[in-house]
Parts: structure tokens; C-alpha cells; sequence
């Protein structure tokens, strides 16, 4: 099997972005008064904690080896205790939408790098890593906007609607899952969902820097 060396940029990126992304929600969590993320020593960006054997090792490893010509994956999830949130009407919003704006924050620094990192030479794979890094983060924070559960968007959707609604949407989340994947895989509804709003997202902040677009596909 060859290693495509476009891995070794791409995979450290991914394993750097979910983790951030779950220790957000352990951190807005613990703002809003519940410690569960932090006693079970989930608050660290030491990747091993956060691992799935299967969104972290397994799916990652099989895209490799079939040659994907994308790298996708995911984290453990941060364990919430929903009854230890201060205001438990409103928190669990805050501690959901951590998540996407701390890949709105990497996506920033990595379209940063991507700006000042040279094309060519020893120093270029950083500029590589830039690129990966803001695609990855505007997609991963894009993605889990969707308001299904059991996205980070689904918890703004159910904070208004009557608990019954509430109730009969958690009783649903792998469904959600089916359905999420569903939509991804109608071209219409992808492109509207999520290649539309990522093209825009992607732009503006390579654009904040200067930094072309041209090549990537958007």
C-alpha cells in the first residue's frame, strides 16, 4: 500500500479539530456548572481520551487505505449532565454551539497559516496544513449546525419546542443519523445544506488573509 503523503497533513489536522470540538463543549459546559467532562478528565487536548475506535481509527484507516479523496472522522463525545447546567433552559445551547465556534476559531488560525506559509520549499507543507485545516473546520462546524438530532444544531431547534417535542426528538437520534445521511446523499439537498454555505465559509476566510481559493474545488 502507498502512503499518499497528503495523509500526514490531513490526519493530525482532523485528530486536532474533533478534539477541540469535544473539549469546547467539556469547557461551556463547565462554565454553565457542570463538571462531568471535567472529573472524567475529558477537558484535555490529548487526543487518546477522546478516541472512538471506530470514527477515530477504523474510518479513518479504511479511507486511507481505499484512497479516499476525503478524510473524514469523529470523537468520543464529551459526556453532558444536563441536570447540573445552571439554567437548563438555556445552557444546553451554549454548550452545543461551543463546538462549531471553536471550528470557526481554527478555521480562522488555520486560514492564518495558510496566508503566511510559503508554496514551496521545506516550510510548505504548513500551507497545506492551513488549507486542510480551514476546510475540515468550516465543514465539521457547518455539518453539526443541522438542526437533527443528534447534530450540535438540533439543541438550538429544541429550545423552542414544548418539552413533549423535545422528548420525542432524543427518542430519535440514530434515525437522525439516517436521515442526515440521507439528505448528504441527495445532490440537491447536499449542495443546498452543506457545499453552498461551506463554499461561502471557506472563501471568507481564506479571504480575511488574502489567501487564494483557486484549487481547492469550491
Amino acid at each position: 500500500m502507498r502512503l499518499d503523503p497528503a495523509y500526514l497533513v490531513a490526519f493530525p489536522v482532523c485528530i486536532l479539530s474533533v478534539v477541540v470540538h469535544e473539549c469546547a463543549h467539556g469547557l461551556a459546559a463547565l462554565w454553565c456548572g457542570d463538571t462531568t467532562a471535567r472529573d472524567r478528565g475529558r477537558l484535555t487536548l490529548n487526543p487518546i481520551p477522546h478516541i472512538d475506535p471506530v470514527g477515530s481509527l477504523l474510518l479513518p484507516l479504511v479511507l486511507l487505505v481505499v484512497h479516499s479523496p476525503v478524510m473524514f472522522g469523529w470523537a468520543k463525545p464529551v459526556p453532558i449532565d444536563g441536570a447540573r447546567l445552571k439554567t437548563p433552559r438555556n445552557d444546553p445551547v451554549i454548550v452545543a454551539l461551543a463546538g462549531p465556534a471553536s471550528n470557526a476559531v481554527l478555521a480562522v488560525l488555520f486560514g492564518a497559516l495558510a496566508s503566511v506559509s510559503p508554496a514551496s520549499g521545506f516550510w510548505s507543507p504548513l500551507r497545506d496544513m492551513g488549507y486542510v485545516g480551514v476546510l475540515w473546520n468550516c465543514a465539521l462546524g457547518l455539518f453539526n449546525l443541522i438542526p437533527i438530532p443528534p447534530l450540535d444544531g438540533s439543541w438550538v431547534l429544541m429550545r423552542f419546542l414544548p418539552l413533549r417535542h423535545i422528548i420525542a426528538l432524543q427518542r430519535f437520534r440514530v434515525l437522525g443519523l439516517l436521515l442526515v445521511a440521507s439528505l448528504l446523499a441527495s445532490p440537491v439537498a447536499s449542495r443546498l445544506m452543506l457545499y453552498v454555505p461551506l463554499r461561502f465559509a471557506v472563501r471568507h476566510c481564506l479571504g480575511l488573509f488574502g489567501a487564494p481559493h483557486e484549487g481547492l474545488g469550491l
